[in-house]
């Protein structure tokens, strides 16, 4: 395979495997989580599978650390050391942290200290979580081996991360009751009564959109909402925290989309982190929101 003179970088939010990353060529940066006063390197320390059970069985809520600017400068240096003619780091939504902003200072800090050096470096807001995260870089890389130049690269990945869109349902409350997003009667209630809000989460912003019964109505709802959200034909994705979740929703999507998913993975320590070990994403191609652009050193 042709050596690729543009580096690809993101962050261990995509959710993408390590099967899909080694295939595609890109490279991943580790969030540090921290549970029950024990320091974890996400992806390094634990599977997804394994935070899952980490988590149901936790005292304390998980914190986690941005990826901080020495670390991103670290990788940017050895980089140019490799002969690197550019570097694309594509980021967790950036409102959401402050790991966007370390890597915008670390090209920065780059740049200032080769002032010389002719390596372009890209810092990608993906305004997003998980596979929408990931599933755009994977394309990405596609293309660079195919071709595509660092600037087409990059405006293709600001285009896509404008029309991806997740839809989320929480099957249990209890864990956001912890966290106090809801409060303990809320959470109780919804719980014996079997409800489950189901929220959107595009360009960081969580939104409820409905409150169903029962977990069947949930995979449901869920799959006739993205149908009727997304571009057809586009493909679109499973994201569980637990198998058992699989093909009640693998057989809704079918019904609502009329094809199958384009991939059914297992959700990361960055959204279970804040919904908890029993949830449900939906990932797909929406009409185009407004597009912010990134920021190239």
């Amino acid at each position: 395979m042709k050596e690729r003179t543009i580096a690809l970088l993101t962050d261990s939010t995509c959710d993408l495997t390590d099967e899909v990353l080694k295939a595609n060529r890109i490279d991943m940066i580790c969030f540090k989580i921290a549970l029950d006063g024990v320091g974890y390197v996400e992806r390094q320390d634990f599977s997804p599978e394994q935070f899952c059970e980490m988590i149901r069985n936790a005292h304390d809520l998980p914190k986690t650390s941005q990826i901080t600017e020495y670390e991103f400068l670290e990788r940017f240096e050895s980089y140019a050391q490799a002969g690197c003619m550019g570097v694309i780091y594509v980021s967790i939504n950036g409102t959401g942290s402050g790991t966007n902003a370390s890597a915008h200072r670390a090209a920065a800090a780059f740049r200032e200290a080769h002032p010389a050096s002719q390596m372009k470096i890209a810092v990608v807001d993906s305004r997003m979580y998980s596979i929408a995260q990931g599933a755009p870089v994977v394309e990405a890389a596609k293309r660079l081996d195919a071709g595509l130049s660092f600037e087409e690269t990059v405006a293709y990945l600001e285009n896509q991360y404008a029309c991806m869109e997740i839809l989320l349902v929480a099957h249990s409350l209890k864990f956001i009751r912890k966290s106090g997003r809801i409060s303990a009667a809320a959470a109780i209630t919804g719980d014996l009564l079997g409800i489950h809000p189901v929220f959107s989460l595009n360009d960081g912003v969580s939104r409820v959109l409905k409150k169903v019964r029962g977990e069947h109505a949930a995979a449901v709802t869920m799959a006739q909402m993205m149908s009727k959200r997304m571009i057809a034909g586009r493909p679109y994705y499973i994201m569980v925290s637990d198998k058992k979740y699989c093909d009640e929703y693998k057989k809704a999507c079918e019904a609502a989309a009329g094809y199958p998913p384009a991939g059914i993975g297992i959700l990361g320590a960055a959204v279970l982190s804040n919904t908890g070990p029993d949830a449900v994403g939906l990932v797909y191609e929406g009409e185009k929101r407004e597009v912010r652009l990134t920021d190239r050193a």
